[in-house]
């Protein structure tokens, strides 16, 4: 019953609901139907719509769009004439640049190049300042990359890399051309009074001779603009660098043509080789051969010719050295004005300016700061002037210490006057090459002091070696002190004291000098002055005091001029040199003491017996010589420090020809005591009361007293 009463109840509730949503369902049913209409109408209108677009596409837009496409076909086809066109253009322009270039007209061709890549840049050449008409000119393109010119960039480096050498060309010959020509208008002598001004001034001292401004500094502007162009020319055609190289090689080789130029013939040209020549069948000579044969033929040289030859090899090579380092100068100096752009490898894409440069290209440059462009850059490092002029004088000392050491034996037996000469210009020439690169030269200097070395060494042995020749010959007997040697004894007094001109001189290699004037010494036989009267004999003079000299004092005397004038000559040598002028003293000592005292001369130089006459010579030459050795010692003070132990050396010598002349003198009133015996025996005899026969007549005893003690007077 419940169940029952329950469907009831849902029943009623159903149909009450139904009865409710009734009206609204069936409102929203017709609806549906009405748009359902309303879709079906819109479809057929858009039915109809297409169809007439159709018709319309049909009828006017096809046509439209055939016409463009027309239009355009024919714009491609015009691009494509003026691209055909532009390639055509690039290929006769560079034909035309090839053939200027073989004509030689560079700068042309290299204006070419830079067109014809501007060109495949598709960039136009316009005048600057000319109007044009956009419409009129054809359009340019950027033909980098096509098929077509892929060896465009190719051809293009090979002609600009022969634009390169030809400027090249024309850059080394400028350059090689101021080079020899400013060497050989340079005098020798100017050049060597510049370097002995230099080094004067080096050691303090005054100048010899007036300041002139060095003629290697003097570059003309017509080269300096010659040089401008070359290296713009080699800056766009990319060849600074290998120029520079060029450059640098050039003027290595040139240094040693320099040297070469003086040098004998290394062809053995006499009538004996060129037989032994032609029986070798004509074979050539080896580089050993030819080197053999310029040794012989430098050793071969007189020593004027050899003199002359370093001379000559000396100033052109300083000179070139000079002159190389102010090309240097004026090559960075004419770089520094380039625009900070790197010259062009090839056709490539334009590149942004690098970082630091940036600001100069919107700003302008920055007041006050020095930037280097990359053209100066290159300069400076393919020369690296220090480098290079370093190289350049190993070179040449390398090839002088050969030459040099091939003429030693000749070297070390010069005359004195040219062997200081000799000094002189090797030293200036060391010096000079320092001063330029920096570099002390060693090997030139090493051979120069063995030269030296044995130089003194042998000068002092010969002159030791006359002096015992000359005193072993010596008679004793009193020679005439001529003109020539009191002015030889003059010059060995003032030199105590001050620098004798004459010897300074002989030091300046561009005066030349004649050998015997003032030098290299004649023994027994006057170079200049009158003679003396037979029956005169003329003494030397110190300070007064005479003195009667034999031959051997005077060689003495002449021999000391030489050491002097060699310390003079070689300072440095001082020591040395004074060393053997000590012993040359000791030698004249000894020897003399052997052959008076010791009475060597009667077994020697055939004397009977030694005479007072002999023993009053003998001590006159050891005051005269004792008597200069005080002015000798302060001539060596002045020309070294710290000659102490020379100075103690020179008072040694000093009293041992002090005492060589106690002995002398003691030998003296021996001689003398004995012959006052003898005549005061021959007196005794006498007998005084027989009457004389002639009263005007002198005993016999007294003549000889008289003329004993005359004789030990004079």
């Amino acid at each position: 019953e419940k169940l029952s009463w329950y469907m009831d109840t849902v029943e009623v509730h159903l149909i009450s609901s139904i009865s409710t949503a009734s009206t609204s369902f069936f409102a929203a049913l017709g609806s549906l139907r009405e748009l359902h209409l309303e879709a079906a109408e819109s479809v057929d209108k858009i039915k109809r719509l297409r169809g007439d677009l159709e018709e319309l596409d049909k009828s006017m837009a096809v046509g439209g769009l055939k016409i463009v496409a027309a239009r355009r076909r024919r714009e491609n086809m015009h691009t494509l004439a003026n691209a055909m066109q532009q390639l055509r253009d690039v290929v006769d322009a560079l034909a035309r640049c090839e053939d200027q270039v073989e004509k030689g007209h560079i700068e042309d061709a290299l204006k070419g190049l830079a067109k014809v890549e501007r060109l495949i840049a598709g960039e136009r050449d316009l005048p600057m300042g000319q109007p044009h008409d956009r419409e009129k000119v054809p359009v340019l393109f950027d033909l980098r990359g096509i098929k077509a010119l892929e060896r465009a960039d190719h051809d293009i480096a090979m002609l600009r890399r022969r634009v390169g050498k030809g400027f090249e060309h024309r850059f080394l010959e400028v350059l090689l051309k101021d080079l020899r020509k400013h060497v050989d208008s340079v005098p020798s002598v100017a050049t060597f009074q510049r370097w002995d001004k230099a080094t004067q001034r080096s050691r303090g001292h005054h100048d010899r001779t007036p300041s002139v401004f060095p003629a290697y500094m003097q570059m003309d502007d017509g080269i300096r603009s010659t040089l401008r162009s070359n290296l713009e020319g080699l800056a766009q055609a990319g060849s600074i660098m290998p120029a520079a190289m060029a450059f640098r090689e050039a003027a290595l080789r040139e240094v040693k043509a320099l040297i070469k130029r003086p040098l004998p013939s290394s062809n053995d040209d006499d009538a004996e080789s060129s037989m032994s020549a032609s029986t070798q069948g004509g074979r050539q000579l080896t580089q050993q051969d030819k080197s053999s044969i310029l040794a012989r033929n430098l050793r071969a040289l007189e020593s004027a010719d050899a003199e002359g030859m370093l001379k000559q090899m000396y100033s052109n090579v300083g000179e070139a050295l000079r002159r190389l380092g102010t090309q240097v100068k004026v090559l960075l100096d004419v770089t520094s004005s380039f625009t900070n752009r790197r010259p062009p490898s090839g056709v490539k894409s334009p590149m942004s300016p690098p970082p630091g440069v940036r600001d100069d290209y919107m700003n302008g440059p920055v007041p006050g700061i020095t930037v280097r462009t990359p053209v100066q850059e290159d300069i400076q490092q393919a020369l690296d002037m220090s480098n290079l002029l370093g190289q350049a004088v190993d070179i040449a000392q390398s090839q002088i210490t050969k030459i040099l050491k091939a003429r030693s034996e000749q070297s070390t037996h010069l005359p004195l006057s040219q062997f200081v000469r000799y000094f002189h210009l090797n030293r200036m020439f060391a010096d000079e090459c320092e001063a330029v690169s920096g570099r002390s030269g060693q090997a030139l200097k090493a051979i120069v002091n063995t030269h030296i070395k044995e130089f003194v060494s042998q000068l002092g042995q010969s002159l030791m070696q006359e002096l015992v020749q000359s005193m072993d010959k010596d008679r004793w007997e009193a020679k005439d002190c001529g003109e020539h040697d009191s002015q030889i004894l003059d010059r060995i007094l003032e030199a105590s004291t001050k620098e004798i001109d004459s010897w300074t001189k002989a030091c300046l290699v561009w005066e030349g000098g004649a050998e015997g004037s003032n030098g290299d010494v004649q023994i027994n036989g006057e170079t200049n002055g009158t003679a003396a009267p037979k029956d005169k004999t003329r003494s030397a003079t110190i300070d007064e005091q005479k003195y009667i000299l034999t031959d051997s004092t005077l060689l003495v005397l002449q021999g000391i001029e030489q050491f002097e004038r060699l310390i003079t000559g070689i300072p440095s040598m001082t020591q040395e040199i004074t060393s053997l002028l000590l012993e040359y003293l000791k030698l004249f000592n000894s020897r003399c003491q052997q052959l008076v005292l010791g009475a060597g001369a009667t077994k020697i130089a055939g004397l009977k017996n030694i005479t007072t006459k002999h023993l009053a010579l003998s001590s006159q030459a050891l005051s005269f010589i004792t008597a200069l050795t005080p002015h000798i010692r302060e001539f060596v003070r002045r020309h070294t420090s710290g000659a102490g132990q020379l100075m103690i050396e020179f008072d040694k010598v000093r009293r041992l020809y002090q005492e060589h002349q106690y002995g002398v003198h003691d030998k003296f009133v021996e001689i003398m005591s004995g012959r006052a015996s003898a005549h005061v025996s021959v007196m005794k005899k006498i007998n005084w009361d027989a009457p004389v026969k002639d009263s005007q007549a002198v005993n016999p005893y007294m003549e000889t007293l008289v003329k004993e003690t005359l004789t030990l007077h004079k």
